[in-house]
């Protein structure tokens, strides 16, 4: 029984490919093994291969990472509020939100090893919950000022503003009939054309942040990815 337990090929634990006996990595994946010498003397305890408790770098513990996340990612949401004078940084306040996030998360875990994946996960989520705090914050504003500071006036004369500089700016760069033109304008100041407007506009604004917190993450994670592996 012992001849055979020695003998026996041996696979990894993720990939299920073969592993040699004299190595403690997979040489597929590079996962660390843990190996068992079957010849050890009876009532000697085995010393310990590994220094610290061996965690694969590609995943992510998210309960600390949520934490982190939520912690950073709602102030700079708050900040890239669509209608905040701060909003032309918040593509950036997003990406390092998601940078941090990244580092906050690293000082929790022994080791600190991270992959590139792994941070651009973290960062999608940042991206994600900074995102719709944005959305939700732009939205609120929106509301606030229409109805309880009774600036509904100043948000339609800047809309139609808006709304006459772009149609005039199309129709001389495309040559567009005044007729056209006067249908797309219409529909833009109808009810329909600013809900859909706005709900484009408040899209645009999450995916961007989204995009931005993913390479926050993933640039983080890559500056501070090591070389080291577990000592043996």
């Amino acid at each position: 029984m012992l001849y055979a337990l020695k003998y026996m090929e041996m696979t990894c634990n993720r990939c299920h490919q073969t592993v040699q006996t004299d190595t403690c990595y997979c040489p597929a994946c590079g996962l660390p093994q843990l190996l068992y010498n079957a010849e050890s003397p009876t009532g000697q305890s085995q010393p310990e291969r590994w220094n610290e408790a061996v965690r694969d770098a590609g995943s992510v513990d998210w309960k600390p990472a949520l934490k982190a996340a939520a912690m950073l990612a709602i102030p700079a949401g708050l900040l890239s509020n669509g209608l905040s004078p701060s909003n032309i940084f918040g593509l950036f306040c997003m990406a390092a939100a998601a940078a941090w996030a990244v580092v906050l998360y690293m000082r929790s875990q022994r080791p600190a090893r991270i992959t590139v994946g792994a941070g651009a996960r973290i960062g999608l989520v940042t991206g994600l919950l900074g995102g719709w705090t944005a959305a939700g914050a732009t939205g609120a504003s929106l509301f606030a000022m229409r109805f309880f500071f009774h600036q509904g006036k100043t948000i339609d004369d800047t809309w139609l503003t808006m709304v006459n500089q772009i149609m005039a700016q199309e129709s001389a760069a495309a040559g567009v009939d005044a007729q056209s033109i006067q249908v797309v304008r219409t529909w833009m100041l109808s009810p329909e054309g600013r809900a859909g407007s706005m709900l484009g506009g408040m899209v645009f604004l999450v995916a961007a942040l989204i995009l931005f917190a993913v390479a926050g993450g993933a640039i983080c994670s890559r500056l501070l990815a090591g070389s080291r592996r577990p000592e043996v």
